[in-house]
C-alpha cells in the first residue's frame, strides 16, 4: 500500500465523517410475537423480510419467537413487526443463571421457556432482598426480641 493508496483510504474515512454515514453493524433481534397458524408465520416474515438490511429471519412457532439478523435496527424491526397487527414486544426472557434471584415474583413467568425467567432490573431484585433480610434478622438467634418459641 503505497502513498496513494494511503490517501485514498484516508479520502474515504474523511468522505464518510462529513457526510454523517453511519456504518452500520450486523445485530441480531429476537421477538415475541403472537403467531397462531402457518399464515400468521408467513405474514410476519414477508414483512421481516421486507425491512432493509435484514439477512434471515427465523420463527420458532413453539416459544412464540422470531429471530432477524442482518445490518438492522431494533427500532425498525420492531415497528414492522407491529404493523402485521399481531401483538409483538421485544424477548422479554433471558436464561436464569443471569438474573441474581431469578424466582422472584416479577421475574418467574409460567410461560416463559425452560432455563428461562423474564429480564428484571436490578432496583427490582434490590427491594425483593431487603424485606427477606428483615425477616432473616427478626428470627434470628442473636436477637433477644426475638420470636419465643425458637
Amino acid at each position: 500500500m503505497g502513498v496513494a493508496g494511503t490517501l485514498e483510504y484516508f479520502s474515504d474515512l474523511l468522505s464518510n465523517v462529513k457526510k454523517g454515514k453511519k456504518n452500520k453493524l450486523m445485530q441480531t433481534v429476537a421477538l415475541k410475537v403472537r403467531m397462531d397458524c402457518q399464515g400468521c408465520e408467513r405474514k410476519v416474515k414477508s414483512v421481516l423480510y421486507g425491512v432493509e438490511g435484514v439477512k434471515s429471519v427465523k420463527v420458532d412457532m413453539k416459544q412464540q419467537k422470531v429471530t432477524v439478523t442482518g445490518f438492522v435496527e431494533p427500532e425498525k424491526v420492531l415497528k414492522a413487526a407491529q404493523s402485521t397487527k399481531k401483538k409483538v414486544e421485544l424477548w422479554p426472557y433471558v436464561p436464569y443463571f443471569l438474573v441474581a434471584h431469578p424466582y422472584v415474583s416479577q421475574a418467574y413467568d409460567k410461560k416463559a421457556p425452560p432455563n428461562h425467567v423474564r429480564a428484571v432490573p436490578v432496583t427490582a431484585t434490590i427491594s425483593e432482598s431487603i424485606i427477606d433480610d428483615y425477616y432473616i434478622n427478626m428470627f434470628s438467634d442473636e436477637n433477644p426480641n426475638a420470636c419465643s418459641i425458637m
